[in-house]
């Protein structure tokens, strides 16, 4: 996946612990949540599944949209969720997937 700014939610399980960031390399950054790579929140609650993201065209409008969910009750939080991602499903292989057939020259796909 082509580094791309993009804003992201990620759960300690279905209804569990949320936590929303703001990065232009998703894959990069989730892996680094997933490893526990850093110090910080998402280490220490254990919240490593990427249950929504949302891709855009700058940084500016990322960041945007991340203090905008930032400010959201938790109720809204979860709708933003389970409208997108109704099973919580965890997406990374679905983000690492896109990667892989962008390589492959393939448009990504949303199986």
């Amino acid at each position: 996946m082509e580094k791309q700014p993009a804003t992201y939610i990620l759960a300690s399980e279905r209804n569990g612990t949320l936590y929303t960031g703001v990065t232009s390399d998703l894959i990069g950054r989730t892996w680094q949540h997933r490893e526990h790579v850093v110090d910080g929140f998402t280490k220490k609650y254990g919240v490593t599944k990427l249950v929504w993201y949302e891709l855009h065209g700058t940084m500016e409008s990322a960041i945007t949209r991340e203090k905008q969910i930032k400010k959201w009750n938790r109720e809204w939080k979860i709708r933003l969720i389970e409208d997108a991602n109704p099973y919580w499903n965890d997406l990374w292989l679905e983000i690492i997937g896109q990667a892989k057939a962008q390589v492959a020259g393939f448009p990504p796909s949303r199986e």
